[in-house]
């Protein structure tokens, strides 16, 4: 028989939780609520994974969550069953406690705004400006689908970006591994040829000599590949480094109008969202600039905000910075003519997506054959390297 976690209050005022054995949630109720205790909230108990091992939240666990959510309160299910139902029906431990905790708050009167914001998920910041939009028009349904539909479009940047870089950072990666190969075992087969030839070609004596210092130097170079691995993930996880990072990727030539029209199309579809749920405009633009990477683009939109709240309309204010295409000033401006921004938004998004796409395409048939170039061309040097050994030895020896 399941157990259940449950917070009571009795006569007196005074809260008590504890846990008990029941067949369901009613039988729980039914059972506190005999000695005249009020039953503040009831979640099913689960035991902790075994060994303490748990699978790490993931912005897709989220949005599935949120997904279902959406829609049974599309489907005309109350918000607080709707979120007890997510309780127990998603399989992270962290989602079932937040859904947990989002439950009892709500059926003490909190807002949802308030116990979404409680519940400490890693969710985007305009998540929480739609969902209280939502509140306020008595939306929520609609908002709380708005903001699905982001973090989906969210989640499929993020993995066609990643599925774009996989294949050139596999060959890279390859090649690395192929060059350390071949000089921590092949070449060293041969440095006996540096004590053979006293006067060997400058390739050739590079080569041996590289070949050399690997094979006497192992535990050596595996401690500086570990150390430059661990350096390289502890910078990851730091924010400023990764913008920083980005910034300096967005100005290469090659990928530099590959990264702003994704980052644009991201800003777009957030305005387009924000807009569509009836956030003020001020707020909408805020929101959307927290998302940009680019330092640069971020500081043209914040400018362009700020001309909008000197009075300037939105297309004028992006147009003055130089921050879309003119097919963006023109759909913007049909949109504020026509009272449509928000669909207007979403067209722009589109837009800067197929282009982004475009050029991922254009740049990937640039990186593929370069890296492979790159990766022959080190591998070809050792080879030539080794047969000008050889040769030279033969030589002598004639």
């Amino acid at each position: 028989m399941p157990e259940y976690d449950y917070e009571i209050v009795d006569s007196n005022g005074q809260a008590s939780e504890g846990r008990v054995e029941a067949a369901s949630r009613a039988d729980v109720v039914r059972q506190l609520s005999r000695d005249g205790q009020t039953v503040v909230a009831v979640s099913e108990y689960r035991a902790p994974a075994l060994g303490g091992l748990r699978r790490g939240l993931k912005a897709q666990d989220v949005t599935v969550a949120f997904n279902e959510l959406a829609t049974l309160l599309e489907s005309g299910v109350a918000l607080g069953d709707a979120v007890t139902a997510q309780g127990r029906g998603t399989h992270h431990p962290r989602l079932a406690a937040a859904f947990d905790g989002m439950s009892r708050d709500l059926m003490r009167g909190q807002s949802y705004l308030e116990v979404l914001r409680a519940s400490d998920l890693p969710l985007p910041d305009y998540v929480y400006q739609l969902v209280e939009a939502g509140e306020r028009s008595g939306r929520l349904a609609e908002a709380l689908r708005g903001a699905v539909q982001q973090m989906e479009y969210d989640l499929r940047i993020a993995s066609d970006i990643r599925g774009a870089l996989a294949y050139p950072a596999v060959l890279i990666v390859a090649g690395i591994a192929a060059v350390l190969i071949v000089f921590t075992f092949v070449v060293p087969q041969f440095t006996n040829l540096l004590e053979s030839a006293e006067d060997l070609p400058l390739l050739a004596s590079a080569v041996l000599n590289t070949g050399a210092w690997f094979n006497a130097n192992g535990w050596l170079l595996a401690a500086i590949v570990a150390a430059v691995a661990a350096v390289g993930v502890v910078l990851m996880r730091r924010e400023g480094f990764r913008r920083r990072l980005t910034d300096t990727v967005a100005t290469l030539p090659l990928v530099r109008g590959w990264f702003s029209e994704v980052d644009t199309a991201k800003w777009a579809s957030v305005m387009g969202a924000m807009l569509a749920s009836r956030v003020e405009l001020m707020d909408a633009l805020g929101l959307a600039s927290r998302g940009v990477r680019i330092s640069r683009r971020k500081e043209l939109l914040d400018r362009a905000a700020d001309d909008v709240r000197s009075g300037v309309t939105l297309s004028a204010a992006l147009e003055k910075q130089d921050a879309l295409t003119p097919t963006g000033y023109n759909l913007i401006r049909v949109g504020e003519q026509s009272g449509r921004m928000a669909e207007m938004m979403r067209a722009l998004a589109k837009l800067y997506e197929e282009n982004s796409a475009r050029r991922m395409r254009r740049v990937l048939t640039f990186i593929e054959p370069a890296a492979v170039l790159l990766i022959g061309g080190f591998l070809g040097t050792i080879m030539i390297g080794m047969i000008l050994a050889i040769t030279s030895v033969n030589e002598i020896v004639l």
